[in-house]
């Protein structure tokens, strides 16, 4: 009996771990998503044109509906309320106006909204403490342009479907600081595939690595404050948006964001101001 009830343990965790991410159908109907573009001042990534066609060929292709902005505006709750979650391409720099955006922003991930960040999104609102707990950390350095390993940490993860557990892409590998330790890592970056042999860039990357030895998170998740988030670091090459593998990558973020959000609740928005301390 004993050997039995082990057995059947055993399946029921294992079955467990396989349908951790299965269990949340998605219906693209009722899916609508806001792409924000805005950029404070300073560099703005050629990529985003790029990336706004591709998710509208996405939700072409899926069936759900997506709006676009780059008029800091549409941050207020009456506009906010009506989408899924909010997805920022390369956004880089201060994106809100005003603090009254900042807080509209907060209720509506406080509500349980959904947040959708593309490569340089922690180099965004890097003086706001809340936004950079809710990315995971805010943006530090990064390594020069060039080819590394990229390798999957959580294979049932729907980001992460589709993609090989080794992958070796062109990119700009991003290093964070102030990291949150609420996140949960899905794909690491390799550190040691990294070109070290100019000494200053290899002296960076050894800067900030800090303890990361080998590998450095490259794309995670974030339950936080209420709201469910999804980032990637990856996609500073405006052609990785036309890359079927980047896509899915891409599309299976706003799949697992688009599962966790259910109905909006403002009732458990409790901020009055953009940097009141966490719950």
């Amino acid at each position: 009996m004993k050997i039995v009830t082990a057995i059947l343990s055993g399946i029921f965790f294992l079955l467990l771990s396989v349908n951790v991410y299965s269990q949340d159908n998605v219906n693209w109907k009722k899916v609508k998503v806001l792409v924000y573009t805005k950029n404070g001042k300073g560099y703005v990534h050629d990529n985003i044109p790029s990336a706004v066609a591709s998710i509208q060929k996405l939700a072409t292709e899926n069936g759900f509906k997506v709006d676009t902005s780059a008029d800091a505006s549409v941050m207020t709750e009456e506009s906010l309320k009506q989408y899924t979650m909010l997805i920022f391409p390369s956004t880089n720099n201060d994106v809100f106006d005003t603090d009254v955006q900042r807080l509209a922003f907060r209720h509506y991930i406080e509500a349980g909204g959904g947040f959708v960040g593309i490569h340089s999104v922690t180099g965004t609102e890097r003086n706001w403490k809340w936004f950079k707990n809710m990315m995971g950390g805010t943006f530090a350095w990064h390594a020069k342009f060039q080819k590394f390993k990229v390798k999957v940490i959580d294979a049932a993860h729907p980001s992460m479907q589709g993609l090989p557990k080794e992958w070796e892409k062109e990119d700009e590998f991003y290093f964070a600081k102030e990291l949150y330790p609420g996140t949960k890592t899905i794909l690491a970056m390799d550190i040691t595939s990294l070109n070290a042999a100019d000494t200053t860039q290899r002296n960076l990357i050894l800067k900030n690595a800090g303890t990361f030895s080998e590998l450095y998170p490259a794309a995670w998740t974030n339950y936080f404050d209420g709201g469910h988030t999804w980032f990637t670091t990856l996609g500073h090459d405006k052609k990785d948006y036309a890359d079927p593998l980047y896509v899915k990558h891409i599309l299976g973020g706003i799949r697992f964001v688009a599962s966790q959000v259910k109905k909006l609740d403002y009732s458990k928005a409790y901020a009055d101001s953009r940097d009141t301390p966490l719950r």
